[in-house]
């Protein structure tokens, strides 16, 4: 496995950091974190047209038929910017799950239009109590008639504030903690008894808290197979996990370049503070940490498109996201740290990649939760 961009990828990286540095400034950024929307539905557009919102989507789907690899390739620059569009709560969670368990019918319906730009789909799969057990399910479903009948109330829903349909995992057999017994349903956001309430995050990434009343959907909503969505999820967050991955990857190398240039310009006793010795060793412990960021989420993404066993792809995954997790908030400390007093101040740049870290971190489990997952698969 080469753990190095292909040419095509290159010319990829450079268009989305030209795209970003030139149409999301950070200050955008810092204008919509108090906006009902959060993102700029012209940019989705435009985002569209450049074939980002269907990179790993077949062609007959309207997609560009790429890897994941490529949408890699993408998260890390939008990282770059805090791009605050949904790509994580739309492409990489509600477009991947459709793509991977969706019928036929299913894909036709959304994925066009979601690739285009003009659906956007969430995930909700998060209860008040599920953590980061996806197969700890509180909302029900029972049948009703021909369909089901959906009860129950969803949080943390990526992106679910601006959703045209959600994707809602609940339980129609089974106990609470079964692994079995979990179904995935498509719902539309104009149903009636859905409710949506905006999410307001530390990190500024928009979502919302998702109430089902009792909501009616046909039985071809069904997203997969009746009680198996557990192990439908868990393919579609490794790979949103590798994604967002990418996007950490690119905020941290980002705050790594603010406190290097910090470090080159400061001056104290004459010299510039990056001469210091101590703070030397530091910023060279950023570059290692950074580089083998870079490493493990190329071998999860590469995995991802070469076909590798869905438990080699978890495991790359949650190695990526352990990775990064530690390392983009070791970056975001001692990127505060070394820019002094200034870092501290919201006006500054560097607290928002901070901020930015914290949420991520939690984000699909933190570092803590995933060196364990690793370790259970490995059989320790």
């Amino acid at each position: 496995m080469a753990l190095v961009r292909t040419e095509e990828q290159e010319i990829l990286a450079r268009t989305a950091r030209e795209f970003v540095a030139g149409r999301s400034p950070l200050a955008r950024v810092r204008a919509l974190r108090d906006d009902e929307t959060g993102f700029s539905r012209e940019l989705w557009a435009a985002m569209a047209e450049l074939g980002w919102l269907g990179i790993v989507v077949p062609e007959r789907y309207g997609g560009a038929g790429l890897g994941w690899a490529d949408l890699a390739v993408v998260m890390e620059e939008a990282g770059r910017g805090l791009l605050p569009e949904p790509l994580l709560g739309s492409v990489l969670l509600g477009t991947t799950l459709v793509l991977l368990g969706g019928s036929d019918a299913q894909k036709q319906a959304h994925l066009p239009p979601a690739v285009a730009g003009t659906r956007l789909l969430a995930v909700a799969y998060q209860d008040a109590t599920s953590r980061y057990d996806l197969a700890r399910v509180t909302t029900r479903a029972e049948r009703a008639g021909g369909g089901w009948k959906l009860t129950g109330e969803k949080i943390q829903v990526l992106d679910g504030h601006v959703a045209d349909f959600f994707v809602v995992s609940a339980r129609t057999a089974g106990e609470t903690d079964d692994r079995a017994g979990v179904t995935l349903f498509l719902v539309p956001r104009d149903a009636p008894g859905v409710r949506v309430e905006r999410q307001w995050r530390v990190d500024h990434r928009p979502s919302a808290r998702v109430r089902l009343e009792a909501v009616t959907v046909g039985a071809d909503a069904v997203v997969g197979e009746a009680g198996q969505g557990t192990a439908l999820l868990e393919r579609v967050i490794d790979r949103a996990m590798i994604g967002l991955a990418a996007d950490m990857l690119g905020g941290m190398t980002v705050t790594f370049e603010m406190t290097l240039d910090y470090l080159k310009t400061r001056k104290q006793f004459g010299v510039p503070i990056g001469s210091f010795q101590a703070l030397k060793h530091r910023a060279a412990r950023l570059f290692v940490e950074i580089e083998l960021a870079r490493s493990v989420v190329l071998a999860a993404s590469h995995a991802a498109d070469e076909g590798a066993p869905d438990a080699q792809v978890a495991r790359l995954a949650s190695a990526a996201k352990a990775r990064c997790s530690d390392a983009f908030l070791l970056a975001g400390y001692e990127g505060v740290q070394m820019h002094g007093g200034i870092g501290m101040t919201d006006e500054h740049d560097v607290g928002l990649f901070l901020k930015r870290a914290r949420g991520a971190e939690l984000q699909f489990g933190d570092a803590a939760f995933h060196r364990d997952r690793i370790a259970r698969t490995d059989g320790y």
